[in-house]
Formats: structure tokens, sequence, C-alpha cells
């Protein structure tokens, strides 16, 4: 098995930085004022968005 220095992985880390990893899924419950029925609302967005996205309604 051959190893990997620390420093080639941090490096390898910076160069994927606009990678899916920084992405999480959200899903958010939304109650229609009519019926009264909760719909779902599934979204990717970056993890420095999450409560950006739950504080709006």
């Amino acid at each position: 098995m051959a190893k990997v220095s620390k420093n080639a992985r941090v490096a390898q880390r910076a160069a994927n930085a606009g990678s899916g990893r920084d992405h999480v899924k959200v899903i958010k419950s939304v109650k229609d004022p009519k019926t009264g029925k909760y719909t779902y609302k599934e979204l990717m967005i970056h993890k420095d968005k999450v409560k950006e996205f739950f504080a709006n309604k």
C-alpha cells in the first residue's frame, strides 16, 4: 500500500474546492394556507447558505 503525504492530500482538497462536497441537500416543509396540507421543498445548496434557506419563509 502506497502512502500519500498529508501535504499532498491538503493540496488535492484545495484543488477540489468547488466540488460537490461543499453542497448539502436540505428539505423544508411548507404548509399550504388554503388546505392546511404540507408539501416538501428539496434543494441542493452550498453548506454556507443553510441558515439563510431556513430563515426565509
